[in-house]
């Protein structure tokens, strides 16, 4: 069982960055591959990034070049560095175990001045 928990959103301008963090309970984080994913209001959800166990990386056309995907795994934690963020980047954030056995409940991003 792996249980995980979002944190790091919120309120930021155009331009702006933020970091978000997945904290992962249980001794097996390290088995995943793990991604991130959003939905934007009024839109389904779709997929942001993928980091694998190794540590390889693999984004969406419209977030490469300002997010960064990363995970600790002393730690069992992902994260999220967004960087030059814009108004379209507004939605939830979730991160997930791939295959998508796990989710976590989400954490809200709002970019706009």
């Amino acid at each position: 069982q792996v249980q995980l928990v979002e944190s790091g959103g919120g309120l930021v301008q155009p331009g702006g960055s933020l970091r978000l963090s997945c904290a992962a309970s249980g001794n097996i984080f390290r088995d995943y591959f793990m991604g991130w994913h959003r939905q934007p209001p009024g839109k389904q959800r779709e997929w942001v990034a993928t980091i694998t166990r190794g540590g390889s990386t693999s984004y969406r056309d419209s977030v490469k070049g300002r997010f960064t995907i990363s995970r600790d795994n002393a730690k069992n934690t992902m994260y999220l560095q967004m960087n030059s963020l814009k108004p379209e980047d507004t939605a939830v954030y979730y991160c997930s175990t791939i295959p998508s056995t796990y989710w976590g409940q989400g954490t809200q991003v709002t970019v706009s001045s």
